[in-house]
């Protein structure tokens, strides 16, 4: 299936984190690619960690769109709407609210503002963004599958994965279960049968969200979501599952087990992806390093490098290095980012098909950084046709921004004075005059008149 009919379908590879390969991809079913990737836990604004798989993940949905069309790609990705950093949260913004008031209070504003700031990352909306509380009753179900099929357990109140009883528990991590469990602590969880072993389900108190269950009123634990929510929407057996390299132990070794033991299939999904790491100027991210930053505050403060930075820098600065390659995200990266921007045309989507450069670079295991090395060989060329197109499939398309006329005629009256110093050969004022204007987003272009002969310049607004 191809998404521009009359174009050759590039031959895309993935890397595989199950089988450590990458290999070309063959979906299940053409005429329906189905891709589920981990996402927030609505309790706080998303940090700029988090940013990473929402853009990654979002190149990919382009890229399946353009090669097996629109129509044919389900891109579903999860909102955790109940966790006990979510209570804990609650209890502490809204003290004056009952719980559930409070847990709601919490989980809009967040939720909200992770769309938000998706949106101002480029990033399309998915096919689907389920709840996790919208699908209690699925993983109420799956539970009880596991117990009929001898995989979970009842014990001190909770629900446990019986991680011995699948032998092959382990192959995502590629964590041998006995070194795991020689390492583990034992005393604090003397309830299970193995240390490994992982709640699905837990009774709740009543200051505690719960919802009614053969085991009594309680919540699930956090992998059973995923694997309830992917079923749900995608089938038992899908084509991709991604998220960040954090989640491949526990999280996505868990869902593994659960899904193919609920369901008896040998795969939960052909194809897993996890993005590398982030950290911010060379160290690990964290609130007590000083370096921890929302994708709020670069947006709309100046807490970063002392000034705010549009979605597509922020964007651009990521996919400046390849998916699964760690990351230093820093000012020096964000400024790099923008300069490469400030030269690119701006341009509106059409009808023409992106270059195959840029198509051949992403499907080559999402090579980014390729594929803006040829994105920006076409800025160059003066096709802005095909470079719109070739933009808009990393999601990182300039376009035109709208601006006062006080402020346009401010900007005509600098690039006249600009012209005036070049007449006079007073190159340093001159440069010094259109290096401050590409700072404020101003891009100035210099010709000549076909009539007169004469240098002209015109400009155009970046962002």
């Amino acid at each position: 299936m191809d998404g521009q009919p009359g174009s050759p379908t590039p031959e895309l590879k993935l890397y595989n984190t199950l089988t450590r390969e990458k290999t070309v991809f063959a979906p299940i079913d053409p005429q329906n690619v189905r891709m589920y990737v981990c996402g927030p836990t609505v309790y706080d604004f998303a940090h700029i960690g988090n940013a990473r798989p929402v853009i990654v993940f979002d190149v990919l949905f382009r890229l399946l769109n353009h090669v097996y069309g629109g129509d044919h790609v389900t891109y579903a990705r999860n909102i955790t709407d109940v966790d006990d950093k979510i209570n804990a949260r609650a209890l502490r913004d809204y003290p004056g609210l009952s719980l559930n008031a409070a847990i709601r209070a919490v989980t809009e504003k967040t939720e909200k503002q992770f769309l938000d700031d998706a949106k101002s990352l480029g990033c399309l909306e998915p096919t689907v963004q389920p709840r996790a509380t919208d699908n209690i009753a699925q993983m109420i179900e799956i539970i009880e599958k596991l117990i009929a099929n001898g995989h979970a357990y009842t014990a001190a109140g909770e629900v446990l994965f019986d991680t011995k009883s699948m032998a092959d528990y382990g192959q995502l991590s590629k964590r041998n279960l006995d070194e795991q469990q020689a390492g583990a602590r034992i005393a604090v969880d003397a309830h299970k049968k193995s240390p490994g072993d992982f709640v699905l389900w837990k009774l709740s108190s009543e200051s505690e969200p719960g919802w009614e269950s053969p085991w009594g009123r309680g919540r699930p634990g956090w992998h059973i979501e995923c694997s309830a929510m992917s079923g749900r929407y995608l089938g038992d057996v899908f084509d991709i599952h991604g998220g960040g390299l954090d989640l491949i132990f526990p999280h996505h070794e868990n869902e593994i087990a659960q899904s193919r033991c609920a369901h008896g299939t040998k795969v939960m999904a052909n194809v897993w992806m996890h993005n590398g790491f982030l950290q911010v100027e060379g160290r690990k991210m964290s609130k007590s390093e000083g370096n921890f930053v929302t994708i709020y505050e670069l947006l709309h403060t100046e807490k970063f490098g002392g000034r705010q930075w549009p979605g597509d820098v922020l964007r651009v600065a990521m996919l400046m290095t390849h998916y699964r390659e760690p990351i230093d995200f820093s000012i020096k990266r964000l400024e790099e980012a923008e300069r490469l921007l400030s030269k690119w045309p701006a341009a509106e989507p059409g009808d023409a098909k992106p270059d195959a450069s840029v198509v051949n670079a992403l499907a080559d295991d999402l090579n980014t950084v390729a594929a803006i090395q040829a994105l920006h060989a076409l800025a160059q060329s003066g096709d802005r046709a095909t470079f719109a197109a070739s933009a808009q499939l990393l999601g990182v398309l300039p376009q035109a921004a709208e601006i006062d006329e006080a402020v346009a005629i401010e900007i005509d009256r600098r690039v006249k004075t600009r012209l005036e110093l070049l007449k006079a050969k007073n190159f340093a004022e001159a440069d010094s005059i259109r290096d401050t204007l590409l700072a404020e987003g101003i891009q100035l272009k210099d010709g000549k008149d076909a009539a007169t002969g004469e240098r002209i310049t015109t400009w155009e607004v970046k962002r």
